[in-house]
C-alpha cells in the first residue's frame, strides 16, 4: 500500500472515531455527525501549533510546529482530535516547510475545535434548505463541515485575510467543496450573496455588526459572539424581525473567539505611567477582582456583564496591582491588595471599578442568572442586554 493509501484508510477510521468522541460529549446532531464522518479536517491543517510542556526562559509559552513531513503519527492524531490547533500568531503566516518554534504571541488564526464548530451549526438551526453565511473561514474545515450537509451552493464563507483565505480555498478545492468565497470584513456581511437564512460568526464583535441584520430574512438567525476589551464573551443568537429589528437570548457555556481584527483591543502602554499622579484617597472593595477574573464559569460571565458597563476598560496585572486602563475616557483605576482584602484608587471621568462594582451588586441582588436568562434586543435605540431584574446594560 501506498503512503497516501495508508493515510486515507487512517484518516477515515480516525474521522469515525472523532464522530463517536462527539456523540460521548452529548453533541446531539446527526447531520452534522455525518458531516464530520465524511470531511477530511486533516486536509485543511497541513501544519499547526501544540503548546509544548514548559516555558522559554523568559517566561513565555512555547509552540511546538506539528506537520506531516515532521512527525505524521503525531500530526494524524491531533488532526482529529476534539482540540483547536493553532495555524496562525500575531498575523504572521509561517513557513510551514521549515516552521520554527513560536515563543508566545497572540493567535489570530486557527481550526476550532470540532465539538464547538458542529455545536455552533447546531445552535444556529442551519438545516439544507437555508442560505448560510459563514463569517471566518479561517482554515476552512468548518466551511467544508456545512458543505457536506447543506451543499456548496448554499454556503458563502468570508475571511478578512487573504493568504488565509487562498489556503482554505485551496483545500476547500481539493477535497470537492465549491462554496462562494470572498476576501471580507465580517463587520459589514457579504452584501453580493445576501439577503442569508443564517448567519454564523467564528468570531468575536464587541456589538452586533447592523450589516448583519440587514443581511438577514425575516424570520432568519444570526449567531456571534460578543466580546469586550475585559475579554468576556456571550454567544448571543438572534432572529432578526420584518422591521428589521433583532432579538434572542444568550447561550450557556463558555466560549471564546478570536476578535473581529477592527474589533480587537487597542495598545495602552505602560501601566505606570497611567498610575501616575494617582488621588491619595482610596476606599476598600467590596468585590475582589478575583469575582471577574477567576477561572469559573460564573466570573466568565460576570466579566461580560462587567464590560457592558466599562465598554473600554482594559484590566493587567503587573506585580501585586490590578488595572483598569481607558485608552477612550482616559480613566485608570488601580487595584492593590491591602490587609485582607483590597483597596482602590481611580482618576478620570469614568469610575471604572465603581462602575463594575455596582454591576456585581445588581447580579448578587438578582440571584446570580445564567447567561440563558438574558435577552439582547437591538433596535433603533441600541444594543440592550435586558433581564427582569437588573437595569438594562448597554453595549457599546
Amino acid at each position: 500500500m501506498t503512503w497516501e493509501t495508508d493515510l486515507d484508510h487512517d484518516a477515515a477510521q480516525r474521522r469515525r472515531e472523532l464522530a463517536q468522541t462527539l456523540m460521548d460529549a452529548d453533541v446531539n446532531a446527526p447531520g452534522w455527525l455525518d458531516a464530520v464522518r465524511t470531511v477530511p479536517r486533516h486536509l485543511f491543517v497541513p501544519g499547526f501549533y501544540l503548546p509544548a510542556d514548559e516555558r522559554d526562559a523568559d517566561g513565555l509559552p512555547l509552540w511546538e510546529p506539528v506537520t506531516a513531513d515532521r512527525d505524521p503519527a503525531r500530526w494524524l492524531t491531533a488532526a482529529y482530535s476534539d482540540t483547536t490547533l493553532i495555524t496562525q500568531f500575531d498575523g504572521e503566516e509561517p513557513d510551514w516547510k521549515d516552521p520554527a518554534v513560536r515563543h508566545g504571541g497572540a493567535p489570530t488564526s486557527s481550526s476550532t475545535l470540532p465539538s464547538l464548530v458542529v455545536r455552533m451549526w447546531a445552535d444556529a438551526d442551519v438545516c439544507p434548505g437555508h442560505r448560510v453565511l459563514e463569517i471566518g473561514t479561517g482554515t476552512g474545515y468548518s466551511t467544508a463541515l456545512a458543505c457536506a450537509y447543506i451543499g456548496s451552493d448554499a454556503v458563502t464563507s468570508i475571511e478578512v485575510d487573504a493568504h488565509r483565505l487562498n489556503q482554505a480555498a485551496t483545500a476547500l478545492n481539493n477535497g470537492g467543496y465549491t462554496p462562494t468565497l470572498a476576501v471580507a470584513d465580517g463587520l459589514y456581511g457579504y452584501w453580493p450573496e445576501a439577503p442569508f437564512d443564517r448567519i454564523v460568526a467564528a468570531c468575536s464583535f464587541r456589538t452586533v455588526p447592523p450589516a448583519l441584520i440587514a443581511q438577514t430574512r425575516p424570520g432568519g438567525k444570526i449567531l456571534l459572539t460578543l466580546s469586550g476589551w475585559l475579554y468576556g464573551y456571550a454567544r448571543v443568537l438572534l432572529t432578526v424581525a420584518e422591521d428589521g429589528t433583532a432579538e434572542g437570548p444568550l447561550l450557556n457555556g463558555t466560549v471564546s473567539f478570536m476578535s473581529a481584527r477592527t474589533h480587537a483591543a487597542p495598545a495602552f502602554g505602560n501601566p505606570a505611567h497611567w498610575a501616575a499622579a494617582m488621588p491619595e484617597d482610596a476606599r476598600e472593595l467590596r468585590h475582589a477582582p478575583e469575582r471577574i477574573t477567576a477561572a469559573t464559569t460564573e466570573a466568565f460571565h460576570l466579566r461580560f456583564l462587567a464590560q457592558s458597563t466599562a465598554p473600554s476598560a482594559q484590566m493587567t496585572m503587573l506585580g501585586n496591582r490590578t488595572y483598569l486602563i481607558d485608552t477612550v475616557t482616559g480613566s485608570t483605576a488601580v487595584l492593590t491588595p491591602h490587609d485582607l482584602g483590597w483597596k482602590v484608587q481611580q482618576k478620570g471621568p469614568a469610575r471604572l471599578w465603581d462602575r463594575i462594582e455596582a454591576v456585581i451588586d445588581a447580579y448578587d441582588q438578582a440571584g446570580k442568572p445564567p447567561p440563558a436568562a438574558f435577552r439582547l434586543h437591538v433596535d433603533g435605540s441600541g444594543q440592550r442586554l435586558v433581564h427582569h431584574r437588573l437595569p438594562d446594560l448597554m453595549l457599546p
